[in-house]
């Protein structure tokens, strides 16, 4: 038997590397005859950055950024060659402020082009941005802000990591669908709809692109819009991306069953997450879901998942679920359970 563990991280939980780990230990164990591979993913989030910082063959720096609030901060990217791999959470992400310092008002991207500008210094001329978990919504207004940036990444070619197709503005933009997960009160929202208009309006008297209604141009508070109009990068599935820099393709032949995860599975798992991407791109080889919870159950089936597998007990708290130590002992129950 061949089996492939192509899991996402588990959110606020388990790195994907983790996940990998748990599982394919407990598949050696009751079935040491078995090929296991462990191939820990990344969609443009949470992760991103490890998974393909090693299968690029790169290394992980540092630079001293500003947080969302302007304090200083490390942060990481990726240099593999002249290629870099920048997350912007990694400057301005939600996990860097505490709960009650959560404020889309006042947050800002600028750590995110001082991020940028010490790749570059670094020389990296083609940089992979995951775009995702930030704890801003300011259409970029503040990466922009950065003195030098727009000039050191003229010449540079960028591509936009995620799985988000929000437009900036409007019903489904980064204010009205996300802001309020970064701690914004319906009253802010409103005020963040305006700025992100006139951050629009701005881009557009500078560059001439209109970016509020471009796919992904709402990504990452905004931060799409700001990369699509400015720099004129180009918005992959990350997914996609990273499946290829992985090389999934080639791990394929003989493979029997391919199991692939989340912390958790509903009907937004269909729009660009992990588990749907390693499903698009699995051929004939059947996919097997094993997540923290499972909901929509019938959207997941009809995509194709040949089994859906809950990890966490019905009855779990998700308090208790996501402890580090409680959600291992899940994993390991449930792939044994699969795999007796």
């Amino acid at each position: 038997m061949k089996l492939i563990l192509a899991p996402d991280s588990f959110k606020g939980c388990l790195p994907a590397r983790e996940v990998a780990a748990v599982l394919a230990a407990a598949v050696r164990e009751r079935h040491p005859d078995w090929e296991v591979v462990e191939l820990p993913l990344a969609d443009g989030g949470e992760g991103t950055l490890d998974v393909l910082v090693a299968a690029l063959g790169g290394e992980i720096r540092e630079a001293q950024v500003s947080d969302p609030l302007g304090r200083p901060v490390r942060a990481r990217f990726g240099l593999a060659g002249g290629t870099a791999v920048v997350e912007v959470a990694e400057a301005c992400g939600l996990q860097l402020l505490r709960p009650e310092e959560r404020d889309p008002l006042r947050a800002s991207s600028r750590g995110v082009g001082e991020l940028l500008l010490a790749a570059r210094a670094a020389g990296a001329t083609h940089f992979l941005v995951g775009l995702g978990g930030t704890a801003t919504c300011d259409g970029g207004s503040g990466m922009l802000a950065v003195p030098g940036l727009r000039e050191a990444l003229k010449d540079c070619r960028i591509e936009l990591l995620s799985d988000v197709e929000n437009p900036l503005v409007g019903p489904t933009g980064a204010a009205r669908v996300f802001a309020p997960q970064k701690g914004a009160s319906p009253e802010a929202v409103g005020l963040l709809e305006q700025r992100l208009e006139a951050q629009a309006a701005a881009i557009f008297a500078q560059t001439g692109r209109d970016v509020r209604l471009l796919p992904g141009a709402g990504a990452a508070g905004g931060l799409g819009a700001a990369f699509l109009g400015c720099f004129d990068a180009a918005c992959v599935r990350g997914i996609d991306r990273v499946l290829e820099a992985v090389g999934f393709a080639g791990l394929l032949p003989g493979t029997d069953y391919i199991l692939t995860g989340e912390g958790k599975s509903d009907s937004q798992t269909l729009h660009g997450k992990v588990p749907y991407g390693v499903l698009r791109h699995a051929g004939a080889v059947p996919v097997i879901l094993l997540s923290g919870r499972v909901e929509d159950r019938d959207a997941l089936a009809a995509a194709g998942f040949r089994r859906l597998v809950q990890a966490s007990p019905d009855a779990l708290p998700t308090a208790l679920a996501v402890q580090k130590k409680t959600a291992g002992d899940n994993l390991r129950r449930a792939i044994l359970e699969l795999f007796p």
